[in-house]
């Protein structure tokens, strides 16, 4: 069974930091694009990080460049999500996921930025 499970998330003040982890099963990441979308309140779904599967290489979407870091563990078959310097506006449900749209998408871990 092919599935994608995520934690990590929780209450941060702004300023903090907080790591998402998303364990795959019944497929190898690695042969996949990876990414890590997010869904805000009353708003849709949208792309946030990726690793290409064609050539590993990480992109980030501009409002979170330099604050975000994405990295995969081969051997964990696990993906990573290093959040610092969190903001307000990155409040959302985040999902990992192997397309940008976030159709194949796990059930979503909860990150709340607030003081």
């Amino acid at each position: 069974e092919v599935q994608l499970v995520e934690s990590g998330g929780g209450l941060v003040q702004p300023g903090g930091s907080l790591r998402l982890s998303c364990v795959a099963s019944g497929f190898t990441l690695e042969k996949y694009d990876n990414n890590w979308v997010r869904q805000a309140p009353g708003k849709g779904l949208e792309w946030v990080a990726g690793i290409s599967w064609t050539d590993g290489r990480p992109s980030y979407r501009v409002s979170v460049k330099g604050r975000f870091t994405i990295s995969r563990d081969n051997a964990k078959n696990t993906l990573y999500l290093q959040m610092n310097n969190l903001k307000t506006e990155d409040t959302a449900v985040y999902y990992c996921a192997t397309d940008p749209a976030g159709v194949n998408r796990g059930q979503g871990t909860q990150v709340t930025v607030s003081s």
